[in-house]
């Protein structure tokens, strides 16, 4: 049972990755988006494992026609949602996308995400690097 268990987990966040082992993925997920609704978020905790800084420039998903990097922000008493150009990770540091601060904004699904799908991204740095993940699509949480 416990290996089931943990194969199970295993499969929920596959990473492929072509830097060699610079990185470490976890708590991957997209949300399916709300009814009716076009847009949608990505989250995961990525740890840079070299001893360089690096600098995550962009994102591409052929699940989405277009992909953004996004941080929420208070400014003037307001929450606010802006685009980011790039998000600089420091050597051996971790960031983490998640709800109400860094995240994917990921728009106009080339098809209806179903919860449990993996939808592949891919993260693009500044120095050439890229990193495919493979994200699992999970229900948007009930408030």
């Amino acid at each position: 049972m416990r290996l089931l268990i943990a194969a199970l987990l295993f499969s929920t966040l596959q990473v492929f990755a072509s830097t060699e082992g610079s990185f470490n993925v976890q708590h991957g997920e997209i949300r399916q988006p709300m009814p009716g609704r076009t847009v949608t978020a990505g989250y995961f905790t990525l740890h840079n494992l070299s001893t360089q800084d690096v600098s995550l420039n962009s994102i591409s998903s052929e699940a989405f026609a277009r992909a953004e990097l996004h941080q929420h922000s208070h400014k003037d008493g307001m929450m606010r949602m802006e685009q980011l150009d790039h998000i600089v990770l420091p050597a051996g540091q971790r960031i983490e996308l998640a709800p109400g601060g860094l995240h994917l904004m990921l728009f106009d699904p080339t098809t209806e995400l179903q919860i449990g799908q993996t939808i592949k991204v891919l993260l693009h740095f500044a120095d050439g690097q890229q990193l495919m993940l493979a994200l699992p699509v999970v229900a948007m949480p009930k408030r």
